[in-house]
């Protein structure tokens, strides 16, 4: 059975949120103004429920439309953490990780080398060698990934899928749209014969199926399903070439989340359901034993779990245009409005019960004119002091976040059950310069 009818990734809100007879907000039981009293401006307030619903929806939906193998696999890019990627792993979801520090995160969370995916369009020498020593299975994206597994793979063979770009286009920022043929991601389907011909060659390499993304921040279903017929018709020609082991199918993530009141994306379910029927419907078509389903989900899983906290600082009103007011983040913890052009809903913590009757644009402290959080938002009367919460933080901000005009990077608490735990330490002015190194000659 499906958790709770509410998918996350459909909320404005973390599940848990509420308003106390304070007429402050609370998220997990506890007051978001007492939590920013306690440990400082901007924060980062994970919501436990929201997380763990989210994974354990992917999953269920998988059993529950997919008759055959499957995984949904935690794209750790959208907040690679020790806590998160542990959270996570206990849902019942593997990792994707692009670097040796995520894969290094994940380990050490507890996740096994053999439920994490290995990403990325320039691996490292050394990342390649990491990653077979832990296990993992390696996603290769073009033929300088092949040459080094190649090479590294000899006292111990590697798991290998193949990235593909399947030329399915979305309606997504160009930023975050990686599926069709001009991109830096994959092999074109016009090279992937040759790719696994060479695969099917190299005895060291245990070659296991094909992986594709689309983009992110997707609403539309039908890509996906396209994406399924795309990729499905390759397994028979790679079996036919002695990939014996080439069984996995993985239709990677992109699913949206609602963001402002407009946003409308499919639910978890929905999703997983449109790509495990097509799936089922293209290898009956096709005759195709069932291969193993995985699709590697990211912001759909942490955006909605978490909120950024805020402390209101100067204002500034310009006349017959608007009304500027201040935070004490902005860009450094949260790039993606500068970035992408991207838009939040938010609320006045401390002020829950009144009524949004002032319209108002949320700067952030940063020395850059583009530096806005929130354009033109309606809100509770400001003052300097209340705490603005910003919803549907949790993918891209704190794993974006920068030291950008030295400003220290925010600390992170869990919430659940009106206790809070502290799972990313706020930096220190010291942090900051903890690896600057002043030649003795430049000493006065």
């Amino acid at each position: 059975m499906i958790t709770t009818s509410l998918s996350p990734n459909q909320q404005l809100q973390p599940l848990s949120t509420a308003v106390n007879a304070k007429g402050h907000l609370t998220v997990g039981g506890c007051d978001v103004v007492d939590l920013a009293a306690q440990y400082g401006t901007p924060l980062y307030i994970i919501d436990e429920k929201t997380l763990r619903t989210a994974g354990e929806q992917y999953v269920e939906a998988l059993t529950r439309y997919y008759p055959g193998s499957s995984q949904a696999i935690f794209a750790s890019k959208a907040w690679s953490m020790l806590a998160i990627c542990a959270i996570v792993h206990q849902s019942g979801l593997g990792i994707d990780v692009v670097s040796a520090g995520e894969l290094l995160t994940a380990l050490k969370a507890g996740v096994p080398g053999s439920s994490i995916y290995f990403h990325g369009n320039n691996k490292s020498r050394e990342e390649v060698d990491f990653a077979i020593r832990s296990g993992v299975t390696v996603v290769a994206d073009n033929w300088t990934d092949i040459d080094l597994l190649s090479e590294l793979a000899i006292d111990q063979p590697a798991r290998v899928m193949v990235r593909v770009t399947p030329g399915i286009e979305c309606h997504t920022h160009d930023y975050i749209r990686t599926g069709h043929l001009d991109s830096k991601f994959g092999f074109d389907p016009n090279q992937l014969l040759d790719v696994l011909t060479r695969l099917a060659n190299s005895p060291n390499l245990r070659t296991v199926g094909l992986h594709a993304h689309i983009g992110s921040q997707i609403f539309e279903l039908q890509p996906h399903v396209d994406t399924v017929d795309v990729l499905v018709e390759w397994f028979p020609k790679a079996q036919a070439l002695g990939l014996s082991e080439f069984n996995e199918l993985n239709i990677g993530g992109g699913l949206g989340i609602r963001y402002t009141e407009s946003d409308d994306p499919p639910s978890i379910e929905a999703w997983v359901r449109a790509i495990a029927e097509a799936l089922v419907s293209a290898c009956q078509r096709t005759g195709l034993p069932l291969p193993k389903l995985l699709c590697e989900p990211g912001r759909s899983l942490v955006a909605t779990a978490c909120v950024t906290a805020y402390t209101i600082g100067a204002t500034k009103t310009v006349p017959g245009v608007r009304t500027y007011a201040c935070v004490d983040g902005g860009m450094s913890d949260n790039p993606r409005p500068i970035t992408y052009g991207a838009k939040y809903s938010a609320v006045v913590a401390n002020k829950m019960q009144e009524t949004r009757r002032e319209t108002v644009t949320i700067a952030g402290k940063h020395c850059e004119s583009g530096d806005v959080l929130l354009r033109d938002i309606a809100l509770a009367p400001l003052e300097r002091g209340d705490c603005l919460t910003v919803f549907s933080t949790g993918a891209y901000n704190c794993s974006m976040a920068s030291n950008y005009n030295r400003l220290t990077r925010p600390a992170a608490v869990l919430v659940a059950d009106g206790e809070a735990t502290i799972v990313l330490k706020r930096e220190s002015l010291d942090d900051l310069l903890r690896f600057d190194c002043l030649p003795e000659r430049l000493k006065s």
